[in-house]
């Protein structure tokens, strides 16, 4: 029997269709429709290796290069583009006012610049309104896996991440998402340091008030056994 006092939540996009780091028109598709968009990617690829003058077709290492890249991009790096996330739930709060907080809630994306891909970690954290609602915990990383998945610059990831939580516990007291990331387009790029870091922070409600108790209590919790992510 359907519980009727969780909700479901589907309609979590920030940008619109067709952007860099938006969904492509005609989401989500299907398998059918994927094929096809790898096997013109595929061509492309190739052809913009035959631009950088690499004899890609007589190299065994590389005659599967194109569609290998292409596969990675619609099946893998860009999933989030392509396939609909399953929807999301959340439960009545039952009077918890507590802060809830994830940590560490592992990030693969890939910056819009340079197409270079971006690692770390993403902690998010809200308090229930009075009578709010909270997210399944895995939920949680679902959201973060399926904008993540798109391809954008870290700035947006964090504000994306942060409109969809908002939505979901809607009349919240605040809600916080802070990510810790390296990228590549910096290590392997340009200035070439590699353990640079990025730390972005979206925040409302509570978590804006600089002397606030639940900021404070959000940052202190990322002190704790952080996996080398410490900010």
């Amino acid at each position: 029997m359907e519980n009727k006092r969780r909700k479901i939540h589907e309609q979590l996009e920030v940008v619109q269709e067709g952007f860099a780091n938006g969904v492509a028109p005609g989401f989500p598709l299907n398998k059918d429709q994927k094929q096809e968009m790898i096997d013109e990617a595929t061509e492309a690829y190739g052809q913009f290796l035959d631009a950088l003058k690499c004899d890609w077709r007589n190299d065994p290492n590389s005659m599967e290069t194109p569609r290998r890249v292409a596969k990675a991009y619609v099946n893998d790096l860009w999933a989030g583009r392509y396939t609909a996330m399953s929807p999301i739930t959340s439960f009545p709060s039952d009077g918890y006012d507590g802060i809830i907080i994830e940590r560490n809630i592992p990030l693969t994306s890939m910056c819009s610049h340079h197409h270079q891909t971006i690692g770390g970690v993403v902690h998010i954290g809200y308090i229930a309104g009075d009578e709010g609602q909270v997210i399944g915990l895995s939920k949680l990383n679902r959201i973060v896996e399926l904008f993540g998945r798109r391809g954008a610059i870290q700035e947006q990831l964090t504000s994306a991440i942060h409109h969809a939580v908002d939505k979901i516990t809607e009349g919240n007291k605040g809600v916080i998402v802070t990510i810790v990331a390296g990228h590549n387009c910096v290590s392997c790029r340009g200035v070439k340091h590699q353990d640079a870091s990025m730390v972005t922070t979206k925040a409302s409600g509570v978590f804006r008030e600089n002397n606030n108790l639940a900021r404070k209590e959000f940052f202190d919790s990322l002190k704790i056994n952080n996996g080398g992510h410490n900010i």
